[in-house]
C-alpha cells in the first residue's frame, strides 16, 4: 500500500511512504518504493487531496497552485509511474481515484477544488479508454461530502456548515464492491 501525507506524524507503520505530492518526482519515488517492498503493484488507489474554501476573488495563485498539484498534478503523475507495474500485474490490475461529488456539480465557494477534482475526472476518464487495452481498470469515485475531516483541514478559507456527510467506511466499503465488482464509474449517486 502507498500512503502519502504532507505530515509525518499523520502516518506510520511498515508499509507506509511518506512523500510530498507537490513535488515532482514523488510520483515515481511512491511507486518504486511500493514495487520494491511487495515485488509488483496490483492496484493503486489515489485518496489524497487537499481543498480550499472562499471567493473565487479571493483566491490566492499558490491556493490554486497547491489544488491543482495535489489534487490533479499528482495522481496524473502516479497514474503514469504505475503504469507499466500495473499492466504487468496478472491479478486485474486496477486504478481508483476520488474526484468527488464537486467533478460532477461544480460548487460555489470551492471553485478552485471543484476545478481540480472536475480535471482529474476528466483526465481519469481519457485514460481508461486508453489503458483498457493494457488490461488495467480504472474505477473513479465521486462520493458527497465524507466524513474524513478534510474540511477542518483546509488550506485556504473556512468551511462552510456542511449537513452530515457520508461514513468513510461505508464510502470505501462501496468503493472496494465496485473494484472487486469490475466496475468502472462510482457517480455520487452510487453512495
Amino acid at each position: 500500500m502507498i500512503r502519502a501525507a504532507r505530515q509525518p506524524s499523520s502516518l506510520s507503520g511498515p508499509d507506509s511512504f511518506l512523500a510530498d505530492l507537490r513535488e515532482p518526482t514523488s510520483a515515481a519515488a511512491l511507486v518504486e518504493a511500493a514495487v520494491a517492498t511487495h515485488g509488483r503493484l496490483d492496484g493503486l488507489v489515489l485518496a489524497a487531496g487537499v481543498v480550499a474554501f472562499g471567493p473565487v476573488g479571493e483566491l490566492t495563485d499558490e491556493t490554486v497552485a497547491e489544488l491543482f498539484a495535489v489534487n490533479m498534478t499528482a495522481p496524473i503523475a502516479l497514474i503514469r509511474a504505475a503504469i507499466p507495474h500495473l499492466a504487468a500485474s496478472k491479478n486485474e490490475p486496477f486504478i481508483v481515484t476520488l474526484s468527488g461529488v464537486v467533478s460532477e456539480s461544480p460548487t460555489a465557494g470551492l471553485a478552485a477544488y471543484s476545478a481540480s477534482k472536475a480535471g482529474l475526472a476528466a483526465f481519469t476518464q481519457a485514460a481508461s479508454r486508453e489503458l483498457r487495452r493494457s488490461g488495467i481498470r480504472i474505477v473513479d469515485a465521486r462520493p458527497g461530502h465524507t466524513e474524513t475531516g478534510l474540511a477542518t483541514r483546509a488550506i485556504a478559507g473556512t468551511s462552510p456548515a456542511f449537513p452530515t456527510g457520508l461514513d468513510p467506511d461505508a464510502v470505501a466499503t462501496r468503493i472496494i464492491a465496485a473494484v472487486v465488482d469490475g466496475e468502472k464509474d462510482l457517480p455520487s449517486t452510487a453512495f
